[in-house]
């Protein structure tokens, strides 16, 4: 009875046995078949703005951010107008997710009451797994309005004579967990301009950022114009610093720049950054 009872214990552990490897080798099979996940690069920057110009970043399908940007006077102006915090220009701001890849914006800028609006919407996203995509590229096209009075009030502007357009090939990689770096090949049109300029210029903006700590990041860009370098304007420098806390991003920064939109940073800097011509600013952003 114990021998046949053993026997029987015996065939059914071996009847098992093939059919617990040939499940293995199924699974196995099925791992294979199946397709790896895409996985996008999260975070290239912390912000919309990198210092004066857009990232890549765009905000998610329905989310609002609110941006107050502020620049003061000069830092060599010295101690009579406090090195610069007597004067100051401000944009306040507004951009909303209308997809996860589009976002729009408003913004009226202090600095000769410009109105401006823009649309960017990503193009690419830097992932990993069955899509490698090393490069982030977003596009970007806005319009400002100069809404500043004349000095003589019996002179006439036309509204298309106030118009300017920007439009922005914004091209951004995350090299590693700390470092993100971004490139900016920028055309900007002028419907009117003085007899000294031309009415299109190009210019390449370089930047990135380098993270210093989980919510801290040290910032950087560069605006270099190919034409127009014998006029009395300068190129675009900043540095600064992005502190995250939350809902909030605060950025602080020091720029030769006063304006806070591409056609006025880019081509209507009058401060040389290396004879100290620098405004100290922030950007503080809300999204909700």
């Amino acid at each position: 009875m114990k021998i046949n009872f053993l026997l029987t214990l015996l065939l059914t552990i071996l009847s098992f046995a093939p059919a617990t490897a040939q499940e293995e080798d199924l699974l196995s099979l099925l791992e294979e078949a199946t397709p790896e996940e895409a996985s996008l690069t999260p975070s290239s920057f912390k912000g919309s703005r990198l210092i004066n110009g857009h990232t890549i970043m765009t905000r998610r399908k329905g989310s609002l951010e609110f941006l107050i940007a502020h620049r003061f006077g000069r830092l060599n102006s010295g101690a009579y107008e406090l090195f610069g915090l007597d004067n100051a220009n401000v944009r306040f701001g507004i951009d909303y997710g209308l997809t996860d890849r589009l976002t729009a914006g408003f913004g009226r800028n202090s600095f000769e009451k410009t109105f401006d609006g823009f649309a960017k919407y990503a193009l690419l996203q830097q992932q990993t797994g069955v899509k490698n995509i090393p490069l982030s590229v977003t596009a970007f096209a806005s319009a400002a309005i100069k809404s500043l009075r004349p000095i003589d009030p019996n002179t006439e502007i036309a509204f298309s004579e106030r118009l300017s357009y920007t439009y922005q090939l914004l091209i951004a990689r995350k090299v590693n967990s700390k470092l993100s770096l971004q490139v900016m090949p920028t055309l900007i049109h002028f419907n009117t301009v003085s007899s000294a300029r031309e009415n299109d210029l190009i210019a390449l903006g370089l930047g990135g950022r380098m993270l210093l700590t989980k919510r801290l990041s040290i910032n950087a860009e560069y605006y270099y114009r190919t034409s127009e370098r014998e006029l009395d304007t300068y190129d675009a420098i900043a540095i600064g610093i992005d502190l995250e806390t939350g809902g909030h991003v605060f950025q602080l920064q020091f720029t030769n720049s006063r304006s806070m939109n591409e056609k006025g940073f880019i081509r209507e800097t009058t401060g040389d950054f290396f004879n100290g011509d620098i405004h100290f600013g922030f950007n503080i952003t809300r999204t909700f």
